[in-house]
């Protein structure tokens, strides 16, 4: 499987691609990484330096790759947080043109936008971009609750109303619809959820919640998710194993103390994942 995955890049730390391409590369999968910023470090530390990549540099990169013949072997392609309008552009692009020389080929977005506690991040005219133009063209979205919300204008909560806005949210052209940070009034204490929806069923997978947040533990679902679904085509199994894999990466983070994910440390989390987590069907 190859993966064509245009994201950002961080010297220090692990979110982007610099948090998607190992786990990936660990389980098998053959990476392209095309950068969209290249920083020292995540933003959530308030400073950082390098520069943001001019839409035109990325579209070179692929260009370039292009060139090589590679499109007609990309599997998928993957992008993550848009900084600005014209990646989105550019994304846009590159997926028309990989799919016309591999029709087979998927495009999965992580719509990043925000989260409950933060609110929406991203700069005001990324949502929109993303509801009119990058997710009708995805095959795969992978939002949080939050994001689900926004994407739709509802507010989803109850596994009823996260269900019916993840068909609102197939309606705009993705078949696959995986919701992480679920958080429903009527769980159990202490635990959160991810629910993946398809046209074959809707799964929901339980974990404990840890007390953390973790910047690129969505790039890191992302990924694994949408490698292992488009592998086997079997969304409970990705969903379990998804989740097992990254509730193992974020304990290990968590007992380190440490505030970056601990991500080769938990290498082995991705290749042989523990499977302590079991999907339940709810559709």
């Amino acid at each position: 499987m190859k993966i064509l995955s245009i994201q950002s890049a961080v010297a220090f730390g692990h979110v982007g691609n610099s948090a998607a391409v190992f786990p990936l590369q660990r389980i098998g999968v053959e990476v392209l990484p095309v950068y969209t910023v290249n920083f020292s470090n995540h933003t959530g530390y308030g400073a950082w330096r390098g520069p943001m990549i001019d839409p035109s540099d990325v579209s070179e990169v692929i260009a370039g790759i292009e060139d090589r013949g590679v499109f007609p072997q990309i599997d998928v392609v993957l992008s993550g947080y848009q900084g600005g309008e014209g990646i989105g552009d550019v994304i846009i692009d590159t997926v028309a043109r990989v799919k016309a020389a591999n029709p087979r080929a998927i495009y999965s977005c992580d719509p990043v936008m925000g989260n409950a506690k933060s609110g929406c991040f991203v700069a005001p005219a990324i949502p929109i971009l993303l509801r009119e133009r990058v997710v009708p063209v995805a095959d795969i979205i992978t939002p949080n609750q939050f994001e689900l919300g926004f994407l739709t204008e509802t507010e989803p909560d109850t596994i009823e109303s996260t269900l019916a806005s993840a068909d609102l949210a197939r309606a705009m052209g993705p078949s696959t619809v995986l919701v992480t940070s679920v958080e429903r009034p009527d769980r159990e204490t202490d635990t959160i959820e991810m629910m993946v929806v398809t046209d074959a069923g809707a799964w929901i997978v339980q974990t404990p919640q840890l007390p953390m947040k973790a910047n690129g533990s969505g790039d890191v679902t992302a990924a694994l998710f949408t490698a292992h679904f488009t592998q086997t085509g079997d969304a409970a199994d990705a969903l379990a194993r998804t989740a097992s894999s990254v509730f193992d990466l974020l304990a290990k983070t968590l007992e380190s103390g440490e505030r970056e994910l601990q991500l080769v440390e938990s290498q082995e989390f991705y290749a042989n994942p523990q499977m302590q987590f079991t999907s339940r069907q709810v559709r």
